[in-house]
């Protein structure tokens, strides 16, 4: 039985033999499955377990190519104790399952090729049904997924995709999951957790769904979009604006009870946020119009959290 150690060893000996060789002919690795090498490999045991235990075993001994982020048996541990269960027997099989979903993408994605941005997984929404998106930071080779768990060996080869090593269980992202991870809504964080806010909204943003206000849609602004309010402000910093301001501000970004695509937007359609009505258009791209008349791009959509969707908008939307 072959650890992941042995089988990096062995695929890099393989590696540099067959670059030396004059041979043109495709070279094919004989290797295991995801799931074969995971039951294998010393260290693994819990994911092994885990695996089985919610029938996805098979679907990692398949033909499809899948990337699997695997924690050991250390961070599934942690992940245990700071829940409250005391064994994987304890964890609701659904809910482990979307843990495990969560920790598996379709395809073949080697560590080279990673870069920041969002992806799916194999786990979904529970406000949708629809696939979560999954953060993947990239900084000087250097990967981090949903803002906490980070990989520590990559590219071990299966016969049906790739196994990456990581450090901690990859937490299922709510609304406030993304704002932690995403840098580039680092000033958005930094408004919303606010220490003089008489609203909390990231315990708000934090809800399950099935508990009111979630589900959520979020239109977030990014940071050069705060840096333009500031200057439209005549502001230094986002604490030159006063709690009530920025409160009433922050209200107009986020739609209780409602996990709106981008397919639900159409022109003229108007949108009640917790602060007020803004109005969607669609044509030539998706904007909202505040009440002010001030428009905001819409420059990405449908990052899909657990309890809620989020929508990257270029401009904040102030109250009128």
């Amino acid at each position: 039985m072959k650890n992941i150690s042995k089988l990096i060893i062995a695929f890099l000996i393989i590696f540099s033999v067959q670059s030396c060789s004059n041979n043109d002919d495709e070279f094919v690795m004989e290797l295991n499955s995801i799931a074969e090498i995971i039951d294998s490999s010393n260290g693994y045991s819990y994911l092994s377990y885990a695996l089985e235990k919610t029938n996805l075993t098979s679907v990692l001994n398949g033909s499809e190519k899948y990337t699997l982020y695997a924690p050991n048996n250390m961070a599934l541990g942690r992940f245990l104790m700071d829940n409250g269960f005391s064994n994987l027997d304890q964890v609701p099989t659904q809910l482990l399952k979307q843990i495990l979903l969560n920790h598996v993408m379709v395809g073949q994605i080697q560590y080279r090729d990673f870069e920041t941005g969002y992806f799916k997984s194999a786990a979904t929404s529970t406000a949708t049904g629809t696939p979560l998106s999954i953060h993947i930071e990239q900084v000087n080779m250097r990967v981090t997924l949903n803002g906490e768990s980070r990989i520590t060996q990559g590219n071990v080869y299966a016969t049906n995709g790739v196994i990456h090593a990581i450090d901690k269980v990859v937490p299922i992202p709510s609304i406030v999951t993304f704002a932690k991870a995403d840098k580039g809504l680092s000033n958005l964080l930094i408004a919303l957790t606010r220490s003089d806010l008489t609203s909390d909204f990231a315990s708000i943003l934090s809800t399950n769904v099935g508990t009111a206000p979630a589900p959520f849609t979020v239109f977030a602004p990014t940071d050069q979009a705060f840096i333009d309010l500031l200057v439209e402000l005549g502001a230094q910093s986002l604490n030159d604006i006063d709690e009530p301001t920025l409160k009433a501000t922050l209200t107009y970004h986020v739609v209780g009870e409602a996990n709106a695509l981008s397919t639900d937007l159409s022109d003229n359609l108007q949108i009640n946020t917790l602060g007020g009505p803004i109005t969607a258009n669609v044509t030539g791209g998706p904007t909202l119009t505040d009440g002010n008349n001030r428009v905001s791009k819409i420059i990405s959509v449908d990052i899909q959290a657990n309890n809620g969707v989020i929508h990257v908008i270029d401009k904040v939307i102030l109250p009128n």
